[in-house]
């Protein structure tokens, strides 16, 4: 498949790096020529230095032979030319666009627009990622990370081990004798800053961040195991109102039980349309980091604290605060991927990396033949894939035990026509049957060999 990449930021390389693994002819274009020259140097690609929007430019990056088109800089004008361009100049069958901006949003969503007037396929809009995963955090305010599986059957969940854990020192063969209803397998671990792929023999230790692929009935049991309560949220607290925290508290707002949500924004005028957007959420204008205005917002009742405004620091500074003045639950917005060791000993217990919901966007819709799902771990450091087993794949047929998966590749889960079962070592995995798969980043293009599915996209 030929691609072209237009933004070579790090969502622009994520993608590139992921399709050119897959021996993909990927170009990227990008107007700053030292990210063109990250990505050539870094990866098997092509690199242009110019401007995407411009014929010429799209023209030199292979546009009139190329399958797809994705459009991932920071201005959402030049992605929607992008996109015009790439389909009325070029005829380039599938576009993909990243936007921000709400307005743009509100009018390509609306399915006359698009078709008559704006051709993208596939519009990718970070806030909204980004609001959605946030709201996963609140749903399961004792992970640190969520993603759905299977049509929502199955979870992974992303576990700070504490020292209290009742499993602590347990290898995890014996998990699976203790707990043998518990629909739920361990398939990451990250000890030390290094994530890795458990074996049976693995014991938990505390300060593990472990990654569990979990039935969604056996979340709380789950969580119970671990040493974790998934008290539900009954209020909460929302630093940042703009369109991201609008759109949490929208949501929060239309849910059958009632939950209690204050925001505080800093802005006076992105607070005043917070305020005339939102029905019941209650807007305070000021800084998050104010100790006063916290207590006034109710910090030491609230049971979560949700901190995605702009800025990274202030996430992380505000995020502290609210726990030393009591808010049991703390989540931050972090674009930096190398502040993310600092949340441990920090004490906030869940973060939202904004870049890698994008990337697992994306994926999920380029990825588009049975491929159904991925989702991108920390910093591109494994994958999480669910993907229709073909009669052709290598492990069609077999047991687990006698699929020749790499050291780094563990099964999350299997879906037998509409039943999820815990993958076991002689489970066999048969033609037509979902597969959910941890694969450390090295692993996964023998991953795809296994699936049969590398050019199987669209």
């Amino acid at each position: 498949m030929k691609v072209i990449i237009c933004g070579a930021g790090q969502v622009g390389w994520q993608i590139a790096r992921h399709l050119s693994g897959e021996n993909n002819d990927v170009t990227v274009v990008d107007n700053n020529p030292d990210l063109v020259r990250r990505a050539t140097d870094t990866l098997d690609v092509r690199g242009i230095a110019g401007f995407a929007s411009y014929p010429d430019i799209l023209d030199q990056a292979g546009a009139r032979d190329a399958d797809m088109i994705i459009a991932a800089t920071f201005s959402d004008e030049v992605n929607m030319v992008t996109c015009q361009v790439a389909h009325s100049v070029f005829s380039v069958p599938r576009k993909i666009a990243r936007l921000r901006a709400r307005s743009y949003l509100d009018a390509i969503y609306s399915d006359l627009y698009r078709r008559d007037h704006m051709p993208i396929d596939v519009v990718i809009s970070p806030e909204l990622e980004v609001a959605e995963a946030a709201l996963q955090r609140l749903a399961a305010p004792a992970a640190f990370d969520v993603e759905q599986f299977l049509g929502g059957r199955a979870q992974l969940l992303g576990i700070q081990i504490d020292g209290d854990c009742p499993v602590v020192n347990t290898p995890l063969r014996q998990l699976t004798d203790l707990f043998s209803t518990l629909r739920a397998v361990v398939v990451g671990v990250r000890r030390d800053g290094r994530l890795f792929a458990p074996e049976a023999d693995d014991q938990i230790f505390p300060a593990d961040e472990c990654y569990v692929c979990v039935h969604s009935e056996d979340v709380s049991r789950c969580l119970e195991v671990f040493g974790k309560s998934n008290k539900q949220q009954d209020r909460v607290v929302i630093l940042g109102g703009g369109n991201v925290g609008q759109t949490v508290a929208k949501r929060l707002e239309s849910q059958s039980r009632r939950i209690r949500a204050k925001v505080i924004e800093k802005s006076r005028k992105v607070a005043e349309r917070a305020a005339d957007v939102l029905e019941r959420t209650i807007v305070l204008n000021g800084d998050g980091l104010d100790s006063a205005l916290l207590a006034e917002a109710g910090i030491a009742r609230a049971d979560a604290v949700l901190c995605i405004t702009d800025d990274d620091k202030t996430n992380m500074l505000a995020a502290v605060r609210a726990k030393n003045l009591g808010c049991p639950m703390a989540i931050a917005l972090i674009n930096d991927p190398t502040l993310v060791p600092l949340m441990g000993p920090l004490g906030i217990d869940a973060y939202i990396n904004p870049r890698a919901t994008t990337v697992s966007s994306i994926l999920r819709h380029i990825r588009h033949g049975r491929v159904r799902g991925v989702y991108s771990i920390g910093d591109a450091e494994a994958e999480v894939i669910e993907a229709e087993v073909l009669s052709t794949s290598p492990m069609s047929g077999k047991p687990i035990r006698d699929i020749a998966f790499p050291e780094g590749v563990l099964v999350g889960a299997v879906l037998k026509g509409e039943k999820v079962v815990r993958p076991q070592a002689d489970l066999v995995i048969d033609e037509g049957d979902t597969i959910v798969l941890f694969a450390l980043s090295a692993d996964v293009p023998e991953v795809e060999r296994l699936l049969q599915v590398s050019i199987d996209y669209f």
